[in-house]
This record gives structure tokens, sequence and C-alpha cells, in this order.
């Protein structure tokens, strides 16, 4: 099917866009409203992504592949350290790059620390303003100026992701920049990502959100096992804490907060899996796994091989 839009559009392009910046300025959300599904989890937590996520938009112009990188920010433990080696080694395999960053006239130091980064890169770059929605429309061309001094953008865009404005531009505007070529994946491909991992990361933004401030960021989900019956995919995941508190938290009065997560959970994989699902919830305590190379590399998060 792929091969037919090629031979429609012999000026097909297809080519890879990493999406960078601090935690929380709607990396996710925005990958999310691009592709029109969601892949990536959100959360108002910052570092809610720990892996980079490959998704896929295909039209008849090209193809556009997604690389949802963690947030750039100082790194406190080997998870941390795993994050950020995993956002900035993109930079330079890409065809594009997305920075994305908030509306504001104040450039602290963490974007200081990203615009020094890309100094360095030759990657065309394009400046996505988000979250356009909190902000009056008189004060946006002071928040563009301010940037515009900054780097020498290939574009600027202004959106508001969670309002899924601007997305048309912005896709138009990356296609300028990928080179003519094949498509790397069939037109019906959104991700690249296994569903046990989409099934796993669906349930962390589950108790990340049901959780709140209650819960530090410690937190993994494993998927024990996954068997995918005629109408029904059985699924048995184990959440992942750093201390005996926190596994009572987790697991709530009489396991309310438990089956909380897991009955939220279970919508979305529904939807990612078009069948019922039947899921059950562990809770395990792994103390300081952060800090632990054996237990990173067993929960997914594998140091030095961020593909």
């Amino acid at each position: 099917m792929t091969d037919d839009i090629k031979k429609e559009n012999p000026q097909f392009k297809s080519g890879f866009a990493t999406l960078i910046g601090r935690p929380n300025v709607g990396k996710s959300t925005l990958m999310n409203a691009l592709i029109g599904q969601k892949i990536a989890i959100t959360s108002k937590k910052p570092q809610t992504t720990r892996n980079r996520i490959r998704t896929v938009y295909t039209c008849e112009e090209g193809q556009i592949v997604f690389l949802d990188t963690p947030g750039i920010h100082k790194a406190k433990n080997k998870l941390g350290d795993y994050m950020v080696d995993a956002a900035e080694r993109t930079l330079s395999e890409v065809d594009v790059i997305l920075w994305l960053v908030e509306p504001s006239d104040y450039i602290g130091a963490g974007e200081r620390h990203i615009i020094e980064v890309l100094k360095d890169i030759n990657t065309p770059v394009i400046l996505v303003i988000n979250k356009i929605d909190t902000v009056k429309k008189e004060l946006l061309l002071g928040h563009i100026d301010t940037y515009r001094k900054e780097l020498d953008f290939a574009e600027i865009v202004p959106v508001s992701a969670l309002k899924r404005d601007g997305m048309e531009i912005l896709l138009s505007c990356i296609m300028k920049y990928l080179p003519y070529g094949e498509p790397f994946y069939d037109e019906d491909t959104v991700t690249d990502q296994p569903v046990r991992q989409i099934a796993a990361e669906l349930i962390r933004e589950k108790a990340l959100r049901c959780l709140e401030e209650e819960i530090p960021h410690g937190i993994a989900v494993t998927i024990e096992q996954m068997k995918f019956r005629k109408k029904i995919v059985d699924i048995e995941a184990t959440i992942v804490c750093e201390k005996d508190s926190h596994k009572g938290i987790i697991i709530g009065k009489q396991g309310s907060m438990l089956k909380k997560i897991g009955s939220l959970a279970r919508s979305d994989i529904e939807k990612l899996v078009e069948k019922q699902v039947n899921l059950k919830l562990w809770v395990r305590v792994k103390k300081d796994w952060r800090d632990s190379d054996f237990l990173l590399k067993n929960f997914g998060y594998n140091p030095g091989d961020t593909e």
C-alpha cells in the first residue's frame, strides 16, 4: 500500500524528526496530537517519558518518523543519566529537530543549556512555542522575539498541542527539511513500540496521575505476562516502587488505589489492542532501582543503548 503512495508521488519525502525540550513542556502531548493517536504517555509530573519513542506520520506528501525523547535535565541518578543521554544522542541522527518551549520572555537555565547543546549541532531546528492557549495573543510576538535572538532557527511555529492548534502548519514545516526517499514504515504503522511496552507505559501513566504528589517519580511497570485469546487479552503486570511505605499508598485502603489505576489503564489498553482486557496488577518494592544498572536494564532502560 505504501508503494502505491510512492508511485503516485515520485516527490515522496521520508525522514526523522526529534522532539526535545525541558521536562513537562508537552512533548508527548504534541507527538500524540501530530499523529492523531495516543502512543506516548502524558503527566503533569516532569520526566514522564523515559525511553526514546518512535511514532510514524504518513500522508501523500511523505512520512515523518518522530522520536519523542526524555526531557533534557540535570541528572540526579543513573536513570537520569540514561534519559539525558537518550535525548542528546538523537540530535545528530535526525533530519530536523523540534525544540519545544513554553511562551515566555525569560529564558531560564534549562533552556540556556539546550541552546548551548544546539549551537554545536548542524541539524535544522524548528522552534515550537507550545501552550499558546495560555497566553494573550498580543504577547506572543514578544515571546517569539526573545528566542529568535538566541539561535538561527529554521522555522518558528506557535502551537497548542492540547487544543491541536497549529498541527497542519507544523507538519508542513517539518516536511520542508526531509529528504526525498522511500518510506521507512508501512502507511498503517503508527509506532514501532511493542504492545507490551506501550501497555506498561499506560499503566505507569495512570499510576502517576492517580498518585499525584503522594509518590515520587520512582515507579516502573513490568509486564509479566500478556496472553492474546480470541476476544480477550490477559495481562499480568507489576508496579515497582522504591519504598515499603510507597507500596501501601499504591495499593490503597482495601486495594482501592490499585483498582482505580487498573480500571483506568484497562480502558486505554483496550483501545490499543481493540479487545477486552483482563488486567491483574501487583506491587513490588525494589529499593534504589533507579541507581542499579541491573534493574534499569531489567525494566527496559538500557544505558548506552537508546535504540
